[in-house]
């Protein structure tokens, strides 16, 4: 009995890392594609301040985005 307990528990956390995992890597897509979206507006001839009042973020954060690696 204790040994089922212990082997359910090493599933359960082997299953909440792979969706922690997996979430990561959808987040880390997700802002990749923010920041290419960001560059496309720039590029367009977009302030950091109109693209910051279309995404609803204060334009210095759009900057920090965009200086990202």
């Amino acid at each position: 009995m204790a040994g089922d307990v212990k082997q359910k528990t090493r599933d359960d956390l082997r299953a909440a890392q792979a969706a922690f995992e997996r979430a990561e890597s959808q987040r880390e897509k997700a802002g990749s594609a923010r920041r290419k979206s960001f560059e496309k507006a720039q590029r367009a001839g977009m302030t950091l301040r109109e693209i910051g009042e279309i995404v609803g973020l204060h334009h210095t954060r759009v900057g920090e985005i965009l200086r990202r690696d």
